[in-house]
């Protein structure tokens, strides 16, 4: 658990992200494509239901002994919460309401973001749209890791600590690689958390607000669910830095797990992804994916040629419009 990684930079390069090009190509000879672009309306009614889950779920554990919130907030809450973060995800694409009514899907991820416990859908929309436009931009793309990361977390066991403390890493690394003026959306997102989970204690006592925060901690840190952040970019193919998952997993996860069909049509509610992959089929299919975030998780920790600066990374030119 000792040995060190090989990597001591990011795989830099010199070209433009593959998927504007392909997104162009795809829609030339499959035009259909279009239609499955707007609004999933399905996607309201989930998350609504998947808040009232866990709601009831803050009321069931608050006079249960410790040790069985602490079993319930890994083996169900942590999931569940994990995955309301994949569905702010898909708001922030405006696949909730349409791009029509773009503020209706900012203060309904808020609504989302409630049972997570810490607020962050204002934040998640600014940088993730950043991600999109100028993924692996030096400066700009924060899902890279910061030049400590690469250094420090260098070996197995390491990575693994890594893997672990993901949720701070995602945190705190846009204030240190692209920290941006606080918007009043992002105060009145924290300002609506605080209530909420002031109110929750209030309520019910420590054990639902235990329950909710761990949770999330959990859930996005050691768990077959956070596998997607190994497995979207990380380069474990030499010159592939968007890899799609296949696996059963994209039933909890709105299936971001297709994330090179993502990437190219950003705008396609998740639900329509596998349309998309099997309409330019000979676009996807050659494309090297997984079938199991738990194996990628494995073989990032246990690679001793993968490490957080398996990245590929590039030097952006022109003018930089940010969110």
């Amino acid at each position: 658990m000792g040995n060190r990684v090989v990597r001591e930079d990011y795989e830099w390069v010199y070209t433009d992200q593959p998927h504007a090009d392909r997104r162009k190509e795809i829609l030339a000879k499959y035009p259909e494509i279009k239609s499955l672009m707007g609004p999933d309306h399905r996607l309201k009614w989930i998350v609504c239901m998947m808040v009232a889950i866990q709601f009831l779920a803050f009321y069931l554990v608050k006079d249960l002994d410790w040790k069985w919130v602490l079993f319930w907030t890994y083996a169900f809450g942590s999931c569940i919460n994990h995955s309301l973060t994949l569905a702010i995800h898909e708001i922030s694409h405006n696949t909730a309401f349409g791009n029509n009514k773009a503020m209706w899907n900012r203060y309904f991820a808020m609504f989302a973001n409630l049972p997570i416990g810490l607020p962050y859908s204002a934040s998640f929309k600014r940088y993730h749209l950043d991600h999109h436009r100028y993924l692996g931009g030096d400066g700009v793309d924060v899902d890279i890791p910061t030049e400590f990361e690469g250094w420090f977390f260098c070996t197995r066991f390491r990575k693994l600590i890594w893997i672990i403390l993901q949720p701070l890493f995602y945190a705190i690394r846009p204030l240190y690689i692209n920290p941006k003026p606080i918007s009043h959306l992002e105060l009145f997102n924290t300002a609506i958390q605080v209530c909420f989970n002031v109110a929750l204690y209030w309520l019910w006592g420590g054990k639902p607000v235990v329950y909710m925060l761990a949770g999330s901690m959990l859930g996005m840190g050691l768990h077959p669910i956070s596998g997607h952040f190994i497995a979207e970019h990380y380069m474990f193919m030499k010159g592939h830095e968007t890899y799609s998952y296949y696996g059963s997993l994209n039933l909890l996860t709105f299936n971001v797990g297709y994330h090179n069909e993502h990437h190219d049509f950003p705008s396609i509610p998740g639900r329509r992804l596998p349309m998309v992959k099997k309409i330019a089929a000979e676009y996807y299919d050659d494309l090297p994916n997984y079938s199991s975030w738990v194996k990628v998780l494995y073989d990032f920790i246990m690679d001793d040629s993968l490490s957080p600066y398996s990245r590929i990374k590039r030097t952006l030119k022109g003018d930089i419009k940010q969110e």
